[in-house]
C-alpha cells in the first residue's frame, strides 16, 4: 500500500470522516442500583436524538464499576449537532448525580487509515 508521504495528508480535514466520542466515568458505589435504572431510560433518550450511527458501552472484565461508552457519528457536524441538543446536555448533567470522573475524548479519522479495514476470511 502506498501512501503519501506530504504533511497536507497527514492533517484531518474538518468535518470529514467518521468520529468517535469517547465517554468514560465510574460508577459511584452507593448509586449502582440507581445509576442502572438511569441508564437504562437515557439510552433511549440520547438514540432518539439525530447523528448516532452506533453506540456501545463497554465495563472492565474485572467486574469493577467502570464504563466506557462510545459514539460513532458520520462526521464532526453531526456530531456537533447532536452534543449541543439540549436533551443530551441534560443527559450529560444527570450522569454526574451517579458517577465521578467523568472524561470524554473526541476522536476523528485517521488520515493514513480513514476507513475500516477488516480481514479477509
Amino acid at each position: 500500500m502506498d501512501v503519501p508521504h506530504t504533511l497536507d495528508y497527514l492533517i484531518y480535514k474538518k468535518g470529514e470522516g467518521m468520529v468517535l466520542f469517547v465517554v468514560k466515568w465510574d460508577i459511584i458505589p452507593q448509586s449502582i442500583d440507581s445509576y442502572a435504572e438511569w441508564a437504562k431510560s437515557s439510552i433511549p433518550k440520547e438514540l432518539s436524538v439525530p447523528g448516532v450511527i452506533e453506540f456501545r458501552a463497554y465495563r472492565p472484565a474485572t467486574g469493577s464499576a467502570q464504563v466506557v461508552a462510545t459514539y460513532e457519528f458520520k462526521d464532526m457536524e453531526s456530531w456537533a449537532s447532536w452534543y449541543s441538543h439540549a436533551d443530551i446536555q441534560i443527559i450529560f448533567d444527570e450522569l454526574r448525580k451517579y458517577t465521578t470522573n467523568v472524561s470524554t475524548e473526541l476522536w476523528g479519522p485517521s488520515p493514513i487509515v480513514p476507513e475500516p479495514i477488516r480481514p479477509c476470511s
